[in-house]
């Protein structure tokens, strides 16, 4: 535990919450700078264990990282305090666009807004990615290949995620 204090540990959840748009996975990075880069609460490393324990438990990605480094950071009340902040954000504007979009709906300066969003929330979608792709993360050429293998199964072969990871731990329990 690093014994982060709760002000900036609340700010920094508070900015993420509120700039961080395409759900979970596109924030990461963000995620990952304010944890790892601008306060050294994590090491790139456990900052990539974080993720994938937050991954594999019930639950949006952003917030259960959320909660895992507020809880590493700052124990129990840094757990909650991070949860509520990065969730503050954008509950109060859910609300805001809500009423914003029901009167604004047809405007076609609002679609064309939205639809240069979608785009922007792939591009961060890769980041993240890029972010976690390090040599860390795959230290062998079978790392790459269980990724390799586990990406074209879900995202060619559609196949259950359930399924991918549960083959993914058999081959890691066999091969490792």
């Amino acid at each position: 535990m690093h014994d982060a204090p709760l002000g900036p540990l609340a700010w920094s959840f508070l900015k993420i919450g509120l700039f961080g748009f395409g759900g979970g996975y596109a924030i990461l990075p963000l995620i990952g700078h304010e944890v790892v880069e601008t306060h050294a609460w994590a090491t790139r490393g456990e900052f990539s264990d974080m993720v994938a324990l937050s991954q594999m438990t019930p639950g949006p990605v952003a917030i259960n990282t959320a909660t895992y480094v507020g809880y590493t950071s700052g124990g129990f009340w840094g757990s909650a305090l991070a949860t509520a902040m990065v969730c503050l954000a954008p509950f109060a504007l859910a609300l805001l666009a809500c009423k914003f979009f029901t009167s604004m709906r047809s405007n076609p300066r609002v679609a064309g807004a939205m639809s240069l969003l979608r785009p922007t929330a792939v591009g961060l979608v890769l980041a993240a990615f890029l972010g976690l792709a390090n040599r860390e993360n795959f230290p062998d050429w079978k790392s790459g290949a269980v990724f390799t293998t586990a990406f074209l199964a879900s995202a060619a072969w559609k196949a259950h995620p359930l399924l991918v990871l549960a083959a993914a731990g058999v081959f890691g329990w066999l091969v490792y």
